[in-house]
């Protein structure tokens, strides 16, 4: 009994917390055989202190009417004692085995058990208050409610805009990288800061790694409770100074209304747990993570920074100096870090701070909780929201960082723009609506990149990023892309390019089929999806079109086309291996970003290109490739740096048949068809809704217009290889050449009108010449593509000395009307031979016929929630019937993307339909109208609408 008692004393007086810790351990090993083990806070109730782990008093204390409790022991010498035996066992077994059977050996049995059972009740109080009452009588903590903050949050990271953000049922944090943002957590209790372990990890994608930075794990430390990570470099915007004292910190409280949760969200142990949110609307209620709320999702009070008073937001600009050292260490090591920003009662609210290197796209956020010491017994609890993580141009700190906030308003912000198609001699601006913003971009954007393969690591790169996303928006070899190329004119089975408005439909109908290529798009469609899709994850992008692009299959830097003796186009060339084209015009998109993968100087606008044109790495992608590198003809950076400078300097090269050629064809001279002619993209300061005068030209930054010839064509040789080509390139001795020939530019022709093709010769020679000539006028589709010949004339006659010679082609309507196809283009092709000198000589222009405007009006101004009339005006230029006729609608807090079935339009016809819309947004919302039908389309027209509040 002393040496029991001496043993449960020292272990009892010896014990700290952390002996508590290893008490409550070893309770849990504690068993009974027979009887059920009753636990306190995990503590068995027959445990004595100081003991041994096998002592246990009911296994032996034996009670009238109760059989023995431990296994029959054999007398003699084998009777030895074994390890883990308890003392009081030995004691019993000797005092039954003893020489001296004395009738007080029963009593002498009772009475250990009696004192034992007293020792035991005594040991266990004493125990007992040792322990603090909290840390066994209380579970994990238990998350009940979490709120994002997501319009708050939204205006400090410029992500206020996106309707994810609004949404009055569950709204999703659209957050920027390199900035900091709030949330609330409520939990069942009080958080006790000795106990009470809380970790926030955010995960991405199916697969997430602590070590590829696709897992974050933020354990909380409530000494960094007055932490705010921010930087004087790492936003640009307004300065705003945050007071670091968190008892000055205003409530939060409800100011805005808010989709309500009918049900708070219950967890059990590993994440088990069940939510349920309404769709129906319910009362403006306190919030519950203010003390003593109710169920309704808050949202933060903002508050005018002050010295007394903490802002609830973003720090801009310089930062108070007692947050210096935090600050830094969270911006110089560029690493994900969590603070404290207040507590009120069992609602905690936490600062976090997003590197500026972070992946984009959507993560998840779990809440786990755990007692110190009792990691097993874990609580996981996942937010229900969506966090998208997005690309930061306002971030110094991050790759696209553009610092213009004007350039940022247009690239980043504007939900409308041109993309500009026509001819280098008449471009045409076409309004196309991105929609960045709208619901259904976001989770589009993050399904096509998930789709691309691109891994989670990697998709903080915006090099990567922008890469993966040229590859995805085509459709090519069942590899899911968004979207199907088609330029033949055969759009039954889907939607024809001209047919769309702007990017929201199409990005719709891919959720909508299941992933499924919506059909159909042309190149200038796909670079309008691309600008939606970069704005949306946060790259600064622009729609760049090329007039007269080449697109060279051979290697060869030079766009070939032959002819025959008649002047007839050999398809393919003489071996059918040449598919060369000359694009009229062409559409690709420039992002905004670092390229610290190139040396210094090859930042800036990098050059991506989403339509299928030629494989790389045998995907149909292309770029960035950085607009410098092509100007400066440094083929050798990445990415496709050498075919993006084909197609603005390749040469166009037209060979003709020749029986005395070495190789039976000779070069003929050109003009004026030249590759690269004119590069626009719209101007970010203006916009012009009736004409086309917010063109800006930017050709200089993308060819060195100053560079002499020689250097292009070192340039081009040394991307061939191989010189031994070049003799075939070379043009004739033009020595003898003394004819001047001259294909005249064809004015603007309106849409059903006739038009001339004009060749003028002058022969400057003393003698006559005898000049055999071609002139031909063909449909064509915009890639070059002849879809069929309108008018051809041809023959020979003689050129006095000296004298000139005019050659005209007169079309008429009725001759044309019928082989239109899209955009409505006119390619003239004029070729001339002449036999005394064996002079050859070949030209070609392209030109559109204009059709006419559609007019918008709306008849008084809008508000919003209310119904407004809208009046969509044309006259049909043709004197034939028009079927098939339908209008398209869209405008970005108008009108969703809508498709009007209209009647039949009479010949001349002056067309006016009404319609009528909601406004949902305030402001200036831009409005695009197109109508199409089978005889003539793309008649688009485009307004501005103020919408009042």
């Amino acid at each position: 009994m002393d040496r029991m008692s001496s043993s449960m004393t020292s272990s009892v007086t010896g014990m700290g917390l952390g002996g508590i810790t290893g008490l409550t351990t070893g309770m849990s090993t504690l068993t009974c055989m027979r009887e059920q083990q009753v636990t306190i806070g995990g503590m068995p109730t027959n445990y004595v202190p100081g003991l041994s782990a096998n002592y246990n008093i009911s296994s032996f204390c034996q009670r009238p009417g109760q059989s023995r409790r431990w296994p029959a022991a054999r007398a003699g010498p084998t009777a030895q004692h074994r390890p883990g035996r308890s003392h009081s066992a030995g004691a019993l077994h000797r005092l039954k085995h003893s020489s001296r059977n004395s009738p007080n050996t029963q009593y002498a049995h009772n009475l250990i058990c009696k004192l034992a059972d007293q020792n035991e009740r005594r040991r266990r109080q004493d125990t007992l208050e040792l322990i603090p009452q909290s840390y066994y009588s209380q579970q994990p903590l238990k998350v009940e409610l979490t709120e994002f903050y997501s319009r708050d949050n939204g205006k400090d990271h410029h992500t206020d805009q996106y309707e994810l953000v609004n949404d009055t049922i569950l709204p999703n944090p659209v957050l920027r990288r390199g900035q900091n943002f709030f949330f609330a957590v409520r939990f069942d209790r009080t958080y006790d800061k000795q106990q009470d372990v809380i970790r926030i990890v955010f995960c991405l994608g199916p697969k997430p790694s602590v070590t590829k930075g696709t897992r974050i794990v933020l354990p909380v430390n409530w000494n960094t409770q007055q932490g705010a990570f921010q930087h004087s470099r790492d936003v640009t915007g307004s300065a705003r100074s945050q007071d670091t004292s968190t008892a000055s910190m205003p409530p939060i409280s409800t100011i805005a209304t808010v989709g309500p949760i009918t049900s708070i969200r219950e967890t059990t142990t590993y994440g088990v747990r069940r939510s349920s949110f309404s769709n129906d609307a319910l009362p403006l209620q306190h919030s519950p993570l203010s003390p003593h709320g109710t169920c309704e999702r808050p949202v933060i009070e903002r508050y005018v920074a002050t010295t007394q008073h903490s802002t609830f937001g973003r720090s801009y600009g310089s930062r108070p100096a007692s947050m210096q050292n935090l600050a830094s260490i969270a911006h110089e090591m560029d690493r994900w870090d969590i603070s404290v920003q207040r507590q009120d009662g069992d609602t905690i609210t936490f600062q976090v701070h997003i590197p500026a290197s972070a992946p984009v796209g959507v993560w998840n956020c779990w809440v786990q909780t755990h007692r110190v010491g009792q990691r097993d017994n874990r609580h996981d609890y996942k937010c229900d929201e969506d966090i998208y993580i997005l690309f930061n141009p306002w971030c110094r700190e991050d790759a696209v960082f553009m610092d213009n906030d004007a350039l940022r308003k247009e690239y980043i912000l504007n939900e409308q723009g041109k993309i500009w198609c026509g001819t280098w001699r008449q471009p045409k601006g076409r309004k196309w609506i991105f929609g960045q913003f709208d619901d259904v971009v976001l989770p589009a954007c993050i399904y096509l990149l998930e789709r691309s393969g691109l891994e989670h690591s990697e998709r903080g790169n915006p090099v990567r990023v922008s890469r993966a996303i040229s590859a995805m928006i085509n459709a090519n070899n069942d590899d899911d892309g968004l979207m199907v190329g088609r330029y033949d004119g055969e759009y039954k089975d889907g939607v024809a390019p001209h047919a769309w408005t702007g990017s929201v439909a199409i990005l719709e109908r891919y959720l909508m089929d299941g992933g499924r290529p919506v059909e159909y798009g042309q190149c200038w469609v796909f670079s309008g999806v691309v600008v939606t899709i970069c704005r949306a994850l946060g790259i600064p992008c622009r729609s760049v079109t090329n007039y007269v692009s080449a697109h060279d299959t051979s290697g060869t830097f030079t766009v070939d086309k032959f002819f025959d003796r008649d002047g007839n186009e050999v398809p393919n060339g003489p071996d059918e291996d040449c598919y060369d084209s000359c694009w009229n015009f062409h559409v690709w998109n420039d992002v905004w970003m670092q390229r610290p993968d190139l040396p210094q100087g090859y930042g800036g606008w990098q050059i991506i290109d989403s339509t299928p044109q030629e494989a790389a790495e045998s995907v149909y992608q292309c770029g960035p490739a950085s607009v410098e590198a092509v100007r400066r003809g440094e083929v050798g950076f990445q990415y496709d740096t050498p075919f993006v400078y084909s197609q603005l300097n390749a040469e166009l090269c037209h060979f003709q048949e020749e029986e005395n050629s070495e190789w039976g064809f000779i070069r003929m001279a050109s003009n004026q068809y030249q590759v690269g002619r004119k590069i626009l993209t719209k101007n970010p300061s203006r916009d012009d809704d009736e004409s086309d005068s917010d063109l800006l030209e930017i050709t200089q930054e993308y060819k060195a217009v100053e560079s002499p010839t020689p250097d292009r064509l070192a340039v081009i040789a040394s991307c061939r290889g191989y010189q031994r080509l070049q003799q075939y390139y070379e043009f004739p001795d033009r020595n003898f050449e003394d004819v001047v020939f001259d294909l005249m530019d064809i004015d603007i022709v309106p849409y059903g009108q006739p038009f001339d093709c004009t060749m003028n010769i002058q022969n400057k020679s003393h003698e006559d010449r005898t000049i055999w000539c071609v002139l031909t006028a063909s449909s064509c589709y915009y890639t070059g593509a002849i879809a069929s010949r309108v008018r051809r004339s041809q023959g020979e006659f003689i050129v006095r000395a000296g004298q000139r010679e005019v050659l005209k082609l007169h079309v008429t309507p009725q001759e044309y009307m019928d082989k239109l196809v899209d955009h409505s283009m006119v390619k003239v092709h004029a070729m001339a031979y002449v036999k005394q000198t064996r002079q050859a000589w070949s030209d070609e222009d392209d030109f559109p016929l204009q059709k006419p405007r559609l007019q918008i009006q709306v008849r008084s101004q809008p508000t919003v929630g209310q119904e407004c009339a809208v009046t969509f005006s044309f006259q049909n230029p043709l004197n034939v019937h028009l079927t098939d006729c339908y209008f398209t609608f869209e405008g970005p807090g108008i009108q969703r993307p809508r498709q009007i079935r209209f009647r039949d339009v009479k010949p001349g016809e002056l067309v006016n339909y009404q319609d009528k819309f909601v406004a949902s947004r305030q402001g200036e919302r831009q409005v695009v109208v197109t109508f199409s039908s089978r005889q003539i389309d793309e008649i688009f027209g485009s307004a501005i609408v103020n919408v009042r509040g």
